[in-house]
């Protein structure tokens, strides 16, 4: 996972709201109205012109979410250990005799 990517779309993201926030209290817009239009200005913003950071923070979280990993449990390791020193090859669940 690539930290640069997410450090500076984080930035970027937070500069889009604090930028327009700051500019609306200077003007003496009321806080609260300045922080909800700082926020959809924000938002818009990052939306238009942020496309390519936001997707390759998306791509990046989605790779780690769904990252193919196997699924070993202990009792696997000893009883692939056991049919080794039997020189056996483990039979798939449907040759299995219960």
């Amino acid at each position: 996972m690539n930290k640069r990517s997410w450090i500076t779309f984080t930035v970027v993201r937070l500069l889009a709201f604090f930028v327009p926030l700051l500019v609306l209290l200077f003007m003496q817009v009321n806080p609260w109205i300045a922080t909800v239009l700082a926020a959809v200005i924000g938002l818009c913003v990052s939306f238009i012109f942020f496309r390519k950071p936001r997707e390759n923070v998306a791509r990046e979280l989605y790779e780690v979410r769904h990252a193919e990993k196997p699924v070993v449990r202990e009792d696997d390791e000893a009883e692939d250990a056991v049919l080794d020193a039997l020189g056996e090859t483990p039979a798939a669940p449907e040759q299995r005799q219960n």
